[in-house]
């Protein structure tokens, strides 16, 4: 086994294994009396893994990160195909146009904040058309 191969597995689990070193390096002080166990726990969990999360972390998992902490990504936008952000939007885009009238967009809107997955929303729509049937 070559030397790269190691290496190789070790940055790809960067994060994992500074997770994993943090969270016993914390436990150990705790269960030896350490005074410093909070301050280290928090310093690993707040500063330390995600420095190595974006450093070291899958490209999928930094922006979906970067996405969440500062709001989406122009080329995200362009390539989602779904979920309540993108119908939240095409929501907005339909009233804008003039597609809705005020009670359309508010009870669509009020729909789409209660709908927690898809599935509900699926489930939602398969009882509205039981009712109307």
């Amino acid at each position: 086994m070559t030397t790269a191969g190691p290496l190789r597995r070790a940055s790809e689990n960067a994060t994992e294994i500074v997770s994993t070193l943090v969270t016993g390096v914390w436990l150990a002080a705790l269960f030896t009396g350490q005074d410093w166990w909070l301050g280290f726990m928090l310093f690993g969990y707040v500063v330390l893994v995600p420095l190595t999360a974006l450093l070291f972390g899958d490209r999928d998992e930094m922006e979906e990160w970067r996405d969440d902490q500062w709001g989406e990504s122009a080329d995200a936008t362009s390539e989602r195909d779904t979920g309540s952000d993108d119908a939240l939007s095409t929501l907005r885009d339909r009233y804008a146009r003039g597609e809705l009238t005020d009670e359309q967009f508010e009870r669509k809107l009020e729909t789409l904040l209660e709908t927690e997955t898809l599935e509900d929303l699926e489930e939602r729509d398969r009882e509205l058309l039981s009712e109307r049937e």
